[in-house]
């Protein structure tokens, strides 16, 4: 069950960052809407690395898109467009 208190409850920050661990958020209210949530910051790590991957994953999406509708370049094509040899 989540665990919902109004922000006015951060008075008592201490006891409410008692309560946050990775598997119990604590979520604030204002005027009886949600409106933050704390996260432990190894949650916040974990964010930003699936994040980080989603990113990725779409560029690589596109990019395969792309390389199917324009067609692929071949290694020694690519080594010549680079300047590599």
């Amino acid at each position: 069950m989540p665990n919902i208190k109004p922000i006015s409850e951060l008075r008592n920050y201490t006891e409410i960052l008692n309560e946050v661990d990775r598997t119990h958020r604590v979520y604030l209210t204002r005027n009886g809407h949600g409106k933050y949530g704390i996260l432990t910051m190894s949650e916040i790590d974990e964010l930003d690395r699936y994040k980080t991957a989603f990113a990725l994953f779409s560029k690589l999406q596109k990019a395969e898109e792309r390389a199917e509708k324009e067609g692929w370049v071949d290694a020694d094509e690519l080594e010549r467009e680079l300047g590599v040899s």
